[in-house]
């Protein structure tokens, strides 16, 4: 179980503020004159849904526990209702960065290369006429107008709906009404696209596009005939919509979490109301009454609510506006081991060799999207499901991808007869409906079907592959950070390893036993796994660099992962400092370790890597007095990882991919285009003359030409 967090509070950052300065990050790139236009739409778009997300689940957390009345207090000393309102005096400001650049930069720069989102009341007369005929052909049957008054109770709003709140007057009692309409985005365009003829424009511009709650809005009269429409305004709601699933037998899990998503799709309590700036104070009074919320709930915006919906631009065919494709490549190794390839004559059938024997070999190392997940990953479980010498698989799935090739190759595999196990992770966050169709196509196929250990999610990427050979069974393992899912491949870094090492292959197999029986496996070869290992081997191999810091023989820690948030850890972490050794931290997301305080945290350094792809993999380096060790796995440092998750972290043993990892750490910690943290907590990008050294970029033009990361002199 997890330690007793002995960090105290003014040496810890609050989890949620941390959080919400990795969204600016994530914003800082939406901002950047250097990211292409259609791109910068693209991160103002992730922007919005962490946010969506972060108040659907965070904040509704703190609210709950504020309703509950709970008084204890986080690990940097708050109450839920002062982070609550830390949360929204450090948001505010980003939110107005965010439509400053949508209205003054975003639209001015698309407009250049013809790409024109126009507000409805800018539209030429022939757009306006097209635009009002739209709106009664393809709008208005759809439209439900929902009256508020004695006869009408407030209307329930659903997740994240955009709706218009109208008010209305009747012409022959002189009495004004309020009506709310939602703009049915979820069947619609959000950015209805206009022909460009009408543009009136020679040449005509590439792409005219006008919000679809504006349509709605300028033709209120056709749902409103006879009364006088006196104001509209916008305003959009975010509701609870975490799943508390605790305590619940495995044969419940599935109807429970149908059940649950039911509820999501619906809404829990309101967290979040967001209105058009312009709204009246007595029409947002008449929202928060309707919504049972307070003014401090409330966030006024000046410009378009819901701003996740600028990622539908990046289907407008600019490529001058998008970044170059990235294609990726087959790793080395695996050249030769393409069957694809063999049945399309690139390669002889006297040259190509089968995944199993590049295995045997030695250890590949992968890395994503640099090396392609289809011709690595796919591959081994294709050559898998067809060979008549492989006799079992066995996988987890905590997240894949529609049509995904992963699942079609289980399914044949099933259908040749061998012996198939898929651990579908059910309550995969906001994945939990597309797992539990895929866990009733896997059984329907005859792959045996399994949810986990009851009371943990099983977050480990694992894949174990048993064949006979020469009259004894092998096992081939792939050991990832990342999903398998063949989306997020290409959208993510993550790194994998595949191996036939013996060791690998009997942690595997006793993981899985852990996983569908009643193993109460408490040791493992070479794998550290949670919650059984895990911490425990990470606090020791820091506690290692402690004790030769100690010693005088120097001691120095290289890791890199999604967060840091663990109090025991980094108490460990202080601790080694103190001692002397050296500790270089990647963080792509919270960080809660404060670095750089004088005579506790001077010996380490933090930097946050945001850029095109979503860094995703976790690496962890130990010197270990000129003999290095270093592991990668699914964990980050955060106590739901470590204690509350079925996790998996390996070693890299092999010299060579070891050199590698080396290398890759190195150019992460000294990319110019790095941000780094202060002691306060606040993270400033790097300052740097003459040619940028971006990580990403270096690794796909190095991996364009073929090469992989060379270890420093």
């Amino acid at each position: 179980m997890s330690s007793q967090p002995v960090v105290a509070p003014d040496l810890y950052i609050n989890r949620e503020l941390s959080w919400i300065d990795f969204n600016h990050r994530v914003l800082a790139l939406a901002l950047d004159e250097h990211t292409p236009l259609l791109e910068q739409a693209k991160f103002s778009a992730i922007f919005s849904n962490n946010l969506d997300e972060f108040f659907m689940v965070r904040v509704a957390s703190l609210k709950s526990q504020l309703e509950a009345g709970v008084t204890g207090r986080s690990d940097d000393g708050r109450t839920p209702q002062e982070q609550l309102e830390a949360i929204q005096t450090k948001l505010r400001p980003l939110l107005e960065m965010q439509q400053q650049h949508y209205r003054h930069s975003l639209k001015t720069h698309l407009a250049e290369y013809g790409v024109q989102l126009l507000d409805y009341l800018r539209l030429n007369e022939a757009q306006k006429a097209w635009a009002d005929d739209y709106f009664r052909k393809a709008i208005f049957p759809v439209l439900t107008p929902l009256a508020v008054d004695p006869a009408h109770p407030f209307p329930f709003l659903s997740n994240l709906s955009l709706n218009v709140a109208a008010l209305i007057r009747d012409p022959d009692t002189g009495r004004q009404q309020f009506a709310r309409v939602k703009v049915p985005q979820k069947i619609l365009p959000r950015f209805v696209p206009i022909p460009t003829e009408l543009s009136g424009v020679v040449p005509t511009p590439g792409y005219t596009a006008v919000p679809l709650e504006q349509l709605v809005a300028f033709n209120l009269r056709w749902l409103f005939p006879g009364m006088t429409i006196e104001g509209h305004y916008f305003f959009r709601i975010t509701r609870d919509a975490d799943l508390e699933l605790r305590d619940l037998e495995a044969d419940d899990l599935m109807e429970a979490l149908q059940e649950g998503l039911r509820k999501r799709r619906v809404g829990g309590e309101v967290v979040r109301v967001e209105v058009a700036d312009e709204m009246p104070e007595e029409v947002v009074h008449l929202l928060m009454e309707g919504t049972d919320v307070e003014p401090a709930d409330v966030y006024r915006t000046n410009g378009p609510l819901g701003l996740d919906d600028l990622m539908s631009l990046m289907a407008i065919p600019l490529s001058q506006l998008r970044d170059a494709p990235h294609k990726g490549r087959t790793a080395p190794a695996l050249v030769r081991a393409q069957r694809s390839q063999l049945e399309d004559g690139s390669i002889k059938q006297e040259e190509f060799e089968s995944i199993f024997s590049v295995l045997r070999r030695g250890d590949v190392l992968l890395h994503h999207p640099f090396d392609l997940f289809s011709t690595s990953v796919e591959e081994f479980l294709s050559q898998a499901a067809a060979d008549a010498s492989v006799l079992a698989i066995k996988m987890t799935l905590y997240r894949t991808s529609k049509d995904s090739p992963v699942v079609a190759s289980l399914i044949r595999a099933a259908e040749n007869g061998k012996q198939v196990m898929a651990l579908v992770e059910l309550k995969a966050r906001f994945d939990e409906d597309n797992n539990i169709q895929w866990a009733r196509q896997l059984e329907r196929s005859g792959v045996h079907v399994v949810y986990g250990v009851l009371g943990l999610k099983t977050h480990t990427k694992v894949l174990l592959v048993v064949r006979r050979e020469k009259g004894s069974l092998r096992s081939y393992v792939h050991i990832g950070t990342g999903n398998y899912n063949s989306k997020t491949s290409s959208l993510y870094t993550d790194v994998g390893l595949l191996t036939a090492r013996e060791d690998f292959g009997q942690d595997l197999v006793e993981l899985f036993n852990y996983l569908t029986g009643f193993s109460k496996q408490q040791s493992f070869r070479k794998l550290l796994v949670a919650p059984v290992t895990l911490r425990k081997g990470m606090e020791g191999l820091i506690r290692r660099e402690i004790d030769h810091a100690k010693a005088g023989r120097g001691g120095h820690i290289k890791a890199k992962m999604n967060a840091l948030v663990d109090p025991a850890i980094i108490a460990l972490l202080y601790e080694a400092s103190a001692a002397g050794v050296r500790i270089e931290l990647i963080i792509r997301g919270m960080c809660c370790l404060r670095p750089g305080v004088e005579g506790v945290s001077e010996g380490i350094t933090v930097v946050s890597v945001i850029g095109r792809f979503l860094e995703h993999s976790r690496l962890f380096w130990f010197a270990n007095d000129g003999h290095p060790e270093m592991f990668f796995g699914s964990a980050d440092w955060m106590p739901r990882n470590l204690d509350r998750r079925v996790e998996a972290v390996a070693p890299i043993e092999d010299p060579r991919l070891q050199q590698q990892i080396e290398a890759l750490l190195e150019l992460y910690l000294t990319d110019t285009g790095a941000w780094h943290m202060h002691s306060d907590g606040h993270f400033a990008q790097r300052q740097h003359s003459g040619e940028p050294k971006l990580t990403q970029s270096l690794l796909m033009e190095r991996w364009r030409g073929g090469l992989v990361p060379e270890a420093k002199a």
